[in-house]
């Protein structure tokens, strides 16, 4: 899987976030989107997933058979960021389970799998209304990083986590990170320890 970027821009109103983006994400890759809070390094990301319209330049996804439209490349990437929301009626299992109606884990795990890789098995039944937010981010990180993508984008992934949160985060993306393009908004190195390309959000305003 490929992104490229050619001229991408951001406005809201008459102030732009960013301006004339040009960058092409590959597949295996690792990127770090840096910048300061309120930088827009989180808009880009968003922009770069497609939850947010640009407002010039285009964005393009390929592989090395297609281009996939636009549309269609939510069935090739998994979101994690605090700011989304799980439906707290569920309980985990039904969470994960939910979950998979549209993205299947990948290969040899399955969901109490998945809980026990997270410190979170013996929750399994209950309510997500009654997690604290460290157990709701070990939840966020673990439907997304676990699904069977070729592209992750994680947006400041370590968002209410304490040092054992943090920990199973960095042990989850080195053992099933594979060979997939994976895209991190921060501004803490402990969240993009596995990039080795860095993007600073300061170059495009």
């Amino acid at each position: 899987m490929m992104i490229s970027l050619d001229q991408v821009g951001k406005r809201y109103n008459y102030d732009w976030i960013f301006r004339r983006v040009t960058l092409s994400f590959e597949q295996g890759g690792r990127y770090a989107i840096l910048g300061p809070n309120g930088s827009g390094k989180s808009t880009l990301l968003q922009v770069i997933a497609g939850a947010i319209q640009h407002s010039e330049g285009t964005i393009t996804y390929s592989t090395p058979q297609e281009t996939i439209a636009h549309d269609e490349f939510f069935n090739n990437c998994t979101f994690a960021t605090p700011y989304l929301e799980l439906v707290e009626e569920f309980t985990l299992t039904e969470a994960i389970h939910f979950h998979q109606q549209f993205k299947s884990f990948l290969p040899g795990i399955e969901p109490g799998k998945a809980m026990e890789l997270v410190g979170l098995e013996k929750a399994a039944k209950k309510q997500i209304r009654y997690f604290s937010s460290g157990m709701k981010q070990r939840i966020k990180l673990a439907l997304a990083i676990l699904s069977d993508v070729p592209v992750l984008m994680l947006d400041e992934p370590c968002t209410n986590l304490d040092a054992a949160g943090v920990a199973v985060y960095q042990q989850l993306i080195t053992e099933y990170g594979g060979n997939r393009l994976i895209i991190v908004s921060s501004n803490d190195e402990q969240e993009y320890f596995m990039c080795k390309d860095y993007i600073h959000i300061s170059h495009y305003k």
